[in-house]
């Protein structure tokens, strides 16, 4: 999932970010309740946000989805744009570059 921060928030990319589907996988669809559900604005056709307080469940979350197997390595991976700069501690076990 593209990743970008800025003003200590972390963004994801609206277009990486899961979809739930009435009727659609169970993983899928708990994946993307577990990331809405920490998210600080989570909108539709927006990117969503994490402040600094959540990183550390949202870097968990990401391991144990990716652990399970049902995820893609992409869909599970915040990839950072090198002009990113440094990628947070907490994040880097689940981050990689663009």
């Amino acid at each position: 999932m593209r990743a970008k921060i800025e003003n200590q928030v972390l963004f994801l990319h609206h277009e990486d970010l899961p979809e739930f589907k009435k009727g659609g996988s169970v993983v899928r669809n708990s994946y993307f309740w577990a990331l809405r559900s920490i998210a600080g604005r989570a909108s539709r056709y927006r990117d969503w946000e994490y402040e600094p307080e959540v990183w550390l469940a949202l870097s968990r979350m990401l391991l144990s989805f990716a652990e399970s197997g049902y995820l893609g390595y992409r869909e599970t991976m915040l990839e950072f744009s090198q002009s990113q700069g440094q990628i947070p501690d907490l994040l880097r076990d689940v981050s990689t570059w663009e």
